[in-house]
């Protein structure tokens, strides 16, 4: 088995399950790293498919290289502000839930002061 292939079978892994994370768990939190997870395998598979057009005989292309890069910081930037928000959900509501009066508890929260 080549390391092409390793890679792949990895790759499909974490879209495989970074999917059934986000969409089997309700918690908030979980499914920013579902989605972090799935994201880390797409970026594998962008890799794979450069190495394999670079082991076939074609010249280097650093489109792929360059949508990683891209990707990353996005993903980095999106799990920040998701992060953020998810905090401020639980300041104001109590909790990390979405569910039944998550979110009426956050509007008889006292204002900022």
């Amino acid at each position: 088995m080549s390391e092409t292939t390793v890679f792949a079978l990895a790759a499909a892994a974490l879209v495989g399950l970074g999917l059934y994370g986000a969409i089997v768990d309700p918690r908030p939190l979980r499914k920013i790293l579902a989605f972090n997870l799935l994201g880390s395998g797409v970026f594998l598979i962008f890799g794979v498919v450069a190495r394999r057009g670079a082991a076939a005989g074609f010249a280097g292309d650093p489109v792929p290289q360059a949508l990683v890069i891209t990707g990353i910081v996005v993903a980095f930037s999106a799990t920040a502000l998701a992060t953020a928000l998810l905090r401020r959900l639980v300041d104001l509501a109590g909790t990390a839930s979405l569910r039944d009066g998550a979110a009426d508890a956050g509007r008889h929260a006292p204002p900022d002061a």
